[in-house]
């Protein structure tokens, strides 16, 4: 989930600094101490940043705090531009067989990324599981089980710039979820057809 601005700060804070203790942070962002520590709670209970013990002399131990490997990416997540370049040079590719090939392995890759954060035991429950792993992503999706078959629906784009360039990023999305879920499925809407979402279910041949 994209942190709010105020828990972004921090979390710049710490990536520059390493480590902060409670009374670093109260100076450099001028809150109370309680202010504080209510940020650093939500972003521990949020698997973000981590506490330390530590000793400094005699005396009685320290706290400081840290990010983890999940706020180390947090913070370092800012791959837009190079993510436009590098799809401007995918569309470069002439020939759809090479094209239609990359965007597979893609798929592939990050499916095999994510596979392991899904649990379900059916095309719902994975479905469940992705939309949930978006909206840690800042993305928001929702499963509709309401049907015979479930239906998974991005309420806002991942990947709106790339999007609106070329319609093979909903195709790499397409394949994605397919590879995730075990499960081919089909794009049944779609913002750029003017539908207000994109959702995506089970193609008819799978149950």
């Amino acid at each position: 989930m994209e942190p709010e601005h105020p828990d972004r700060l921090l979390i710049d804070y710490l990536r520059k600094h390493c480590s902060a203790s409670i009374a670093d942070l109260e100076r450099v962002f001028g809150v109370t101490a309680t202010a504080v520590r209510q940020r650093l709670n939500r972003l521990m209970g949020q698997g973000v940043v981590r506490r330390e013990t530590r000793r400094q002399g005699r005396g009685r131990p320290g706290h400081c705090y840290l990010l983890t490997e999940k706020g180390i990416r947090l913070a370092g997540d800012n791959y837009a531009d190079l993510a436009g370049v590098l799809w401007e040079e995918i569309r470069e590719i002439k020939n759809q067989e090479v094209r239609v090939g990359l965007l597979r392995r893609l798929s592939a890759k990050f499916a095999a990324r994510y596979r392991g954060e899904i649990d379900g035991q059916n095309a719902g429950e994975r479905m469940a599981g992705i939309a949930a792993l978006m909206a840690d992503r800042g993305v928001p999706f929702e499963v509709d089980q309401s049907g015979q078959l479930p239906v998974l629906t991005a309420l806002a784009c991942p990947y709106p710039e790339l999007a609106e360039q070329d319609r093979g990023i909903c195709a790499l999305e397409r394949m994605l979820f397919s590879e995730v879920l075990g499960e081919a499925v089909k794009l049944t809407d779609c913002r750029l057809d003017g539908a207000n979402c994109c959702s995506f279910e089970l193609s008819a041949q799978t149950t």
